[in-house]
């Protein structure tokens, strides 16, 4: 990254701000410019958040959301549905889910998916709290939400085997999810039609 005529200590906040997902050494800068300009009505407030949830954001034991309390505050409400546990590959798609409003069970996030070129195994994954929770004779159907890209595939038919062996419905979502798709990019509609028409595997 090419360096700016600044101190080191913006030099730091440029090249930290650059590893953020969606923002390359460009938009580091303007975004480290505009923060720099705006110090008491951004800066000092974004770095007091950072640090209250530094301090504050724990996983989830239950599901492996992140929240300020564990269990967390979906898995601890008693008006959602324990019957049924949707699956997904990270918080950020259990956010986008829930944003869509379209289901009102819970959720288990299993951290990534498998993918042996990148080192990640079924031990590297939430998978055995996943195996756990299913066999809760409340719960009656496990949904794989998993995004339709190669590796979200192959966990989900990893997945339906170790499923096996519980008394689960085992369904995913239908394929109004586009391949290569991922549902934090996706719209609330798409959602929601993808949900509906799930099927059993």
């Amino acid at each position: 990254m090419a360096k700016v005529a600044a101190g080191p200590e913006i030099e730091r906040l440029i090249q930290l701000l650059a590893r953020l997902p969606g923002l390359g050494p460009r938009s580091a800068r303007r975004a480290a410019l505009h923060l720099v300009k705006k110090k008491e009505q951004l800066l000092e407030p974004l770095a007091t958040a950072l640090a209250e949830t530094r301090d504050t954001i724990l996983t989830c034991e239950t599901c492996g959301n992140i929240d300020t309390k564990s269990p967390c505050t979906l898995c601890r409400d008693p008006a959602r549905d324990r019957s049924l546990i949707c699956v997904v590959e990270e918080v950020g798609d259990l956010w986008a889910l829930e944003r869509a409003g379209v289901l009102n069970g819970l959720y288990h996030v299993l951290g990534g998916t498998l993918s042996p070129l990148d080192g990640m195994g079924p031990d590297d994954l939430f998978i055995a709290g996943l195996i756990a929770r299913a066999r809760d004779p409340h719960v009656n159907e496990v949904l794989l939400a998993l995004n339709a890209t190669v590796e979200g595939q192959s966990t989900a038919h990893y997945l339906m085997d170790q499923l096996g062996g519980s008394n689960v419905t085992v369904s995913r979502l239908a394929h109004g999810v586009p391949i290569g798709g991922e549902l934090d990019y996706l719209d609330e509609g798409t959602l929601a039609a993808a949900v509906k028409a799930r099927k059993t595997m």
